[in-house]
């Protein structure tokens, strides 16, 4: 994967922010330690992986019961002439 401006846009936007400058992010102390914020983008990722499987079994419960509970009739066919 090639680094750089590969359009028109993207040479733009090089040139305006190229000598932008910001604050050095590391510099500043976190009320939260990087294990603790990684723990708990896990649980959060796990709790989605878990919603997801349940849901996807309550459709799969719900499906069947609808199917056993469903009654089906016979049509007469219509006779023509």
């Amino acid at each position: 994967m090639a680094i750089g401006a590969k359009d028109f846009i993207d040479k733009l936007l090089v040139e305006k922010y190229a000598k932008e400058q910001v604050d050095n992010h590391n510099q500043a102390d976190s009320k939260y330690s990087p294990d603790e914020v990684f723990e708990v983008m896990n649980h959060a990722s796990c709790n989605a992986i878990n919603y997801f499987k349940l849901s996807q079994r309550l459709a799969i419960a719900c499906y069947a019961v609808n199917a056993k509970a469903a009654t089906y009739r016979s049509i007469k066919p219509v006779r023509q002439g």
